[in-house]
């Protein structure tokens, strides 16, 4: 959006996407703040997540999976604080890395060519990196990243109607509200900028919009665990820390 009257630090815009927040409106050096800030949830969230799966040494994907949040969401901080083209890709590149992360997690089990499978989705993602590097997708790329998503929902949907324990399923219900519910303010933001722009409060959707699907990963990789933990056999539980924020237990069988 328009310019908020402080001078930029790191020039004009060159980013094919803008949010309705006003850029350089409170720091010379952070184009889009709330855009920016609003990512320290989904990087708090995450590492709460890594330490989770480390300490109880859960399998090595789900690790990969908190770091490739948190990566994703630091990209995001880095491309709203800038506005600048190359950032842009620190932002868009890892989107799709980690949903090629996801398709590995819910795919793999049951994937009879276990070698075939990382090799492709590895190749994959470093083929887009490359493209993107170098053309401007625009639109192409929504449309690309939502194929993506969209690939991930029948396998998330097997794993919920399969799950017979209440509170993992009471995750799954949490992960879906909170995507429902980012995705509105995302959607608000973009469709309703010029009113809002008027307005003396900016509701600040897209901000919201990381906020809850920090929220949304974190709610999809305890899931994820919850159910893969189950596939191992290691009784997984959903407790909460200090009664709020849920998080999957697991004791694995003793070896004889």
């Amino acid at each position: 959006m328009a310019e908020g009257g402080i001078s930029s630090f790191w020039g004009p815009v060159t980013s094919t996407t803008e949010c309705c927040e006003k850029n350089y409106a409170s720091s010379s050096y952070i184009a889009e703040f709330h855009n920016t800030i609003s990512n320290i949830p989904c990087i708090v969230l995450a590492l709460l997540g890594l330490i989770n799966a480390l300490r109880q040494r859960f399998e090595k994907r789900f690790s990969v999976l908190h770091i490739s949040n948190m990566i994703l969401a630091s990209g995001s901080m880095i491309f709203h604080a800038t506005l600048q083209r190359v950032q842009q890709q620190s932002d868009e590149t890892p989107m799709v890395w980690e949903m090629l992360l996801y398709m590995y997690i819910l795919y793999s089990p049951d994937w009879h060519y276990r070698s075939t499978m990382p090799i492709f989705l590895f190749l994959y993602g470093a083929v887009f990196a490359a493209v993107h590097s170098v053309v401007r997708l625009g639109i192409a790329f929504k449309v690309h990243y939502a194929i993506l998503c969209l690939l991930c929902i029948p396998r998330m949907y097997k794993y919920y109607i399969y799950t017979q324990d209440a509170s993992a399923k009471r995750l799954a219900k949490m992960y879906v509200a909170t995507l429902l519910i980012g995705t509105l303010c995302w959607l608000f933001d973009r469709i309703f900028c010029n009113e809002i722009s008027t307005w003396p409060v900016n509701p600040q959707g897209h901000a919201l919009w990381h906020v809850f699907m920090g929220f949304n990963s974190y709610l999809a990789n305890t899931f994820l665990m919850f159910c893969r933990a189950r596939q191992r056999g290691w009784s997984p539980e959903v407790v909460h820390f200090m009664g709020v924020l849920p998080y999957v237990k697991i004791e694995k069988p003793k070896a004889h």
